[in-house]
């Protein structure tokens, strides 16, 4: 779904149901349990993945943009309009400031961050061929249509930057003139873009059609095999997703911001510790196995160099090759 290169990745060669699940899984328990250790545990979980697949400078620069001017907007306007709590700080024309309010509005804006950083992953990983691999026969049409939109977002992007260097090249880009200019200037290009959008879609639509996707007896060419290795990831994956259930059953994953402020889990104790760390070792486990495919792939390569200078290899005749 991503328009751009994206770096080799063990976790992204599993079989696309561990990477949907796995994402699945990650993003519900991000956006809806409000608990700050696993937010926190979440957070860097996230971004250390995100870094690793897209790269630091991007990753960075995609945050300080867009996200986190967002987190600031939301953590000041929940406080701003939302007075519930007993913990009372200063007043405002629209009310009081409770400290359990502005926690509540830092939280928020947490998860939202958080949602973003996976959501970033999920689109790097979850490739349009392994979104229709899973859904396209179960619901071809909406399969079609989420993987069309999840892939709009890159080629809109690369699209706008062509059209805005081409009218830029006439004189008609949105910083050209004055107010009334630029205005005309940016209806003019959203305009091309809203038609190259529809005969995309259009263009689309109509190659799967004559395809004959969707229809009943279609088959599919995939090169997508569930392997021991997607067996073993799942069953990893699986016995720290049930330790977590199990510590959310008994109350650790609870956070109440309303009327006062209380955390589940804390202080750390033998119930909570070993939640936490599952829950670490699910948010970390695409980095993890990443790591360890490129630990791997150095020994070998190492071992390799090794083995040209040994006797056998120089007289083997394969030397000179």
């Amino acid at each position: 779904m991503s328009g751009t290169r994206r770096r080799a990745d063990a976790f992204s060669e599993c079989h696309p149901a561990v990477n949907f699940f796995y994402f699945l899984i990650v993003l519900l328990v991000s956006m809806f349990l409000s608990h700050p250790v696993l937010l926190g545990i979440s957070f860097f979980g996230g971004l250390c993945y995100s870094v690793r697949l897209r790269g630091r400078r991007q990753v960075v620069k995609f945050n300080l943009l867009f996200t986190l001017p967002a987190m600031v907007i939301v953590a000041f306007v929940n406080p701003a309009f939302n007075h519930y709590g007993v913990t009372f700080l200063f007043y405002l024309k629209t009310g009081p400031v409770t400290l359990e309010a502005m926690v509540y509005g830092v939280v928020l804006a947490s998860m939202m961050f958080i949602a973003v950083l996976w959501f970033s992953c999920f689109n790097e990983v979850m490739t349009t061929d392994k979104f229709v691999y899973l859904f396209g026969r179960v619901i071809p049409a909406l399969s079609l249509v989420l993987s069309m939109a999840f892939r709009f977002v890159p080629r809109f992007e690369a699209q706008l930057h062509v059209i805005r260097k081409g009218q830029k090249a006439i004189g008609r880009d949105v910083r050209n003139g004055n107010v009334l200019q630029k205005i005309r200037h940016g209806i003019t290009i959203l305009s091309i873009m809203i038609t190259w959008a529809l005969e995309n879609a259009i263009g689309t639509s109509d190659s799967m059609r004559a395809r004959g996707y969707g229809m009943k007896g279609r088959t599919a060419f995939s090169l997508f095999r569930f392997d021991a290795r997607d067996g073993k990831v799942s069953a990893v994956l699986a016995a720290l997703f049930s330790v977590c259930l199990i510590g959310f059953h008994k109350g650790v994953a609870s956070a109440q911001y309303n009327p006062v402020i209380r955390i589940g889990g804390l202080p750390l104790s033998g119930q909570s510790l070993p939640v936490y760390a599952a829950w670490a070792g699910i948010c970390f486990f695409p980095v993890l196995m990443g790591l360890w495919e490129d630990h791997t792939f150095r020994k070998l390569e190492a071992m390799g160099n090794r083995e040209r200078h040994l006797p056998w290899y120089l007289t083997d005749g394969r030397a000179a090759s």
